[in-house]
């Protein structure tokens, strides 16, 4: 007896061991991962980190940037995402509502379409990362200043501020890229569809130009007083936010000021189970996700798609359906930086329809889920 008890232990001990070893190795491609800061001359195709001084995260720790520079004269620009503050609640429940710390994000950059993939069209662009951890979709320069147990708190939203001190750190190491993209996903997406034309500007050797933002619709009616008065963002950002949809009125003035010079993509998920849930807090106070929702947000969804089809003749729309649950019918949120490549509508992944805008071919997928 005492023998099968002692085998007994070894077996859950062995288990033990392996279940750990094999947590250790998932944690290690993904949260433990840290790139290197950048010293001298980047290695082409490996990824460094750049940690301008004076940004920070909005708790107040480190924040950087992440650069790979590629063998072809061409750069994406790429905003992750990660949550947002909209008023003083928000804010000062940072973690509950977005990412407060840049510390874990690094592996996010080499998934999806910053991977170096066979099947990856932009394997061999250069990329610049922009993480996110200031609540304000990167396009912040301000501090909430607030008071808890007696003790003075303090939020950075900051992300302008990062964005900017990053890219000027970076730019040594582009050169004079002929193709730009920019993009992002969820609150990276925001980002895109805010600060691509501060980018732009940023590439004046560029002359094919492409943005892209994934997963990125919330209707909030004060989203102007958000940026002006809690962000802090530069006048020239929030002073396009003239409704409530921030997107359709951001990529609205880069179209009116650009034109035909830069392609405008949009694609979302088309009952995005967390773009529902922050819809919801917006309406009703309470983070939830169900079917009534999922019905609100794919009928805003369709007023997106036609707002932006009237605003911007020749844009780009791809609405996907993945990983749908049978009961709500509700579905995965973003797709950038993980199944990029699943040929989702039309037989054409996000990858293919992105790399086809940037070629000169805007097509437009999946919009009759819209309608289902």
């Amino acid at each position: 007896m005492k023998k099968a008890v002692k085998t007994v232990g070894i077996i859950l001990i062995a288990v033990v061991i392996i279940a750990a070893i094999a947590v250790g190795a998932i944690l290690g491609r993904t949260v433990f991962v840290r790139h290197p800061e950048l010293k001298g001359e980047p290695e082409i195709g490996k990824w460094y980190r750049i940690t301008p001084d004076g940004t920070k995260s909005s708790d107040g720790s480190e924040w950087h940037g992440l650069i790979r520079v590629g063998t072809e004269n061409k750069v994406a620009v790429y905003f992750f995402g990660g949550g947002v503050s909209i008023n003083d609640y928000t804010s000062e429940h940072g973690k509950e509502f977005f990412a407060t710390t840049a510390q874990v994000q690094d592996f996010v950059a080499s998934g999806g379409i910053g991977s170096t993939s066979e099947e990856n069209p932009f394997r061999d662009w250069t990329f610049l990362v922009l993480p996110y951890a200031s609540g304000d979709f990167h396009s912040g320069t301000g501090e909430y200043h607030y008071t808890d147990g007696g003790k003075e708190k303090v939020v950075y939203h900051n992300g302008y501020s990062n964005y900017s001190a990053f890219m000027d750190a970076a730019a040594p190491y582009i050169g004079n890229p002929d193709v730009l993209l920019v993009t992002g996903f969820s609150a990276g997406g925001f980002a895109a569809s805010l600060l691509a034309d501060d980018v732009i500007d940023r590439f004046p050797s560029a002359e094919n130009i492409t943005v892209c933002v994934d997963s990125s619709l919330l209707l909030y009616d004060g989203w102007h007083e958000t940026a002006e008065e809690l962000w802090q963002s530069p006048p020239i950002i929030a002073d396009r936010l003239i409704s409530d949809n921030l997107v359709l009125d951001s990529l609205t003035a880069l179209h009116n000021k650009r034109g035909d010079t830069v392609k405008i993509l949009f694609d979302c998920s088309y009952r995005d189970d967390t773009l529902q849930e922050y819809q919801a807090y917006i309406r009703t106070g309470t983070m939830t996700r169900n079917k009534e929702n999922g019905d609100l947000f794919q009928a805003d969804l369709a007023k997106m798609a036609d707002g932006l089809q009237k605003n911007i003749p020749g844009i780009g729309i791809y609405i996907w359906k993945y990983k749908e649950d049978p009961e709500t019918r509700n579905t995965q949120h973003t797709i950038i930086s993980g199944n990029v490549f699943d040929r989702l509508e039309d037989d054409v992944s996000v990858a293919d329809w992105i790399y086809a805008a940037v070629n000169g071919n805007v097509q437009s997928h999946g919009l009759s889920l819209l309608n289902e």
